[in-house]
């Protein structure tokens, strides 16, 4: 298993010497804990504590993403690597694509249409008693996911919304030691593990560039994210 150094080191994104992601680190006292309670307590946090929503962009430092308060699959992987290594425990960052149908419903109208057919997405691995354990499952919030489970009550294979799961009504995204996933069976590419999100970004881009990504960050992704609290709030 490979757990250098350099996946125990700050970044540009991975910025956890900012003063917020110190003062949160204190006030959790997550350094204190037992490396499966620090990752389980820093999992729920950024799953629970920063909701499902769009950020303005995929390339965003983990301080932004907690200053935001809400994130998606790139911009949380971000946050999560961030806080782990904050703590001393290494991890690394997996890129891929996902199939735009995963995402119909939570993005809807013209959003949905500017949106590429293929659309990066990540997923972190951390190292936990000499294994890479693959955590995606933080995506969704509790309350959105609980909206969607009473929205396709009893529903097993699910796509669409921000999920792709084998069973929407139970999907594995607590964490117990062991893999998490909410997207996974959405995956089109697989590009690989990389050190940091920096280096992947630097590689393969983020999802969009030019007005489109102009139009994105000033207009659409404040509907986007007006859709998904209309979701969260539902009771169906």
């Amino acid at each position: 298993m490979d757990a250098q150094p350099r996946l125990l080191q700050p970044t540009r994104l991975l910025d956890f010497t900012h003063p917020a992601i110190e003062e949160l680190m204190a006030n959790r006292g997550w350094r204190q804990l037992p490396t499966y309670e620090c990752i389980g307590a820093v999992y729920d946090f950024v799953r629970n504590e920063i909701a499902f929503g769009y950020n303005a962009g995929d390339e965003l430092p983990g301080s932004s993403v907690l200053a935001d308060g809400i994130g998606q699959c790139n911009t949380k992987s971000t946050l999560l690597m961030a806080l782990l290594r904050a703590a001393g425990i290494a991890c690394r960052f997996h890129g891929f694509t996902i199939d735009k149908p995963l995402q119909k419903g939570a993005i809807t109208g013209l959003a949905y249409a500017l949106a590429p057919q293929r659309i990066i997405h990540s997923w972190v691995e951390v190292a936990f008693e000499g294994w890479w354990v693959n955590l995606e499952g933080f995506i969704l919030d509790a309350p959105y996911l609980a909206s969607l489970q009473r929205r396709f009550p009893r529903r097993q294979w699910f796509c669409g919304y921000g999920a792709a799961t084998p069973d929407l009504s139970a999907p594995a995204v607590d964490w117990r030691g062991q893999d998490t996933y909410i997207q996974k069976d959405g995956i089109a590419d697989d590009f690989g593990v990389f050190d940091s999100p920096d280096e992947f970004y630097s590689r393969h881009g983020s999802n969009l560039s030019g007005l489109k990504r102009w139009l994105y960050k000033q207009v659409i992704r404040h509907r986007m994210n007006a859709q998904v609290a209309r979701i969260r709030a539902e009771e169906w």
